[in-house]
């Protein structure tokens, strides 16, 4: 099989595979609708094919380090997919920060289904092999994941963090 045609499968393997996840980690939480409609912006061609590249790219140089992804590091046109997948898709922390004109940020709430959307990502990445456990991948990022207090709030009581928090809704 040529090179290109696997790496195509293989991250549409890793994508089904995390959209199964998601689907999985959305029924628990009550969202089974986000849970099918999760990242399908990723099987467009914009999306897809830097992504494809950038696998590739980690799986010849055998690394998974927080260096592969530094901004220096980080070819234009990917950086412009994951750009366009976080606006095509409301469940990330970075649709929900604005820029001002001004060089400021205003970081809005995120509404219920999106958050949930958000943990079920956050749970389903964190059952791929060589990834991390979701509570410590998310106390190493806290504080460069830019959420409002109020969504702040809320996810750290679903992790077991906080003892405030909004509606557990029984069983997240």
């Amino acid at each position: 099989m040529g090179t290109e045609i696997r790496n195509n499968l293989n991250y549409l393997r890793y994508a089904v595979f995390h959209k199964w996840y998601v689907f999985l980690e959305a029924w628990k939480l009550g969202i089974v609708w986000r849970g099918l409609l999760h990242d399908w912006s990723k099987f467009s061609w914009q999306e897809w094919r830097p992504r494809v590249a950038a696998l590739a790219r980690r799986q010849r140089q055998d690394i998974y380090t927080p260096e592969f992804f530094a901004p220096g590091n980080v070819e234009d046109e990917l950086a412009l997919s994951w750009l366009r997948h976080y606006h095509r898709n409301p469940h990330h922390w970075q649709w929900w920060i604005v820029v001002l004109d001004g060089g400021q940020q205003k970081v809005l709430p995120m509404t219920d289904e999106y958050r949930r959307e958000m943990l079920a990502d956050w749970r389903a990445v964190s059952r791929m092999p060589d990834r991390m456990a979701m509570v410590p991948w998310y106390l190493l990022n806290r504080e460069k994941i830019i959420l409002h207090p109020e969504t702040r709030q809320w996810v750290e009581k679903q992790l077991g963090l906080s003892e405030t928090g909004g509606d557990c809704h029984d069983g997240i």
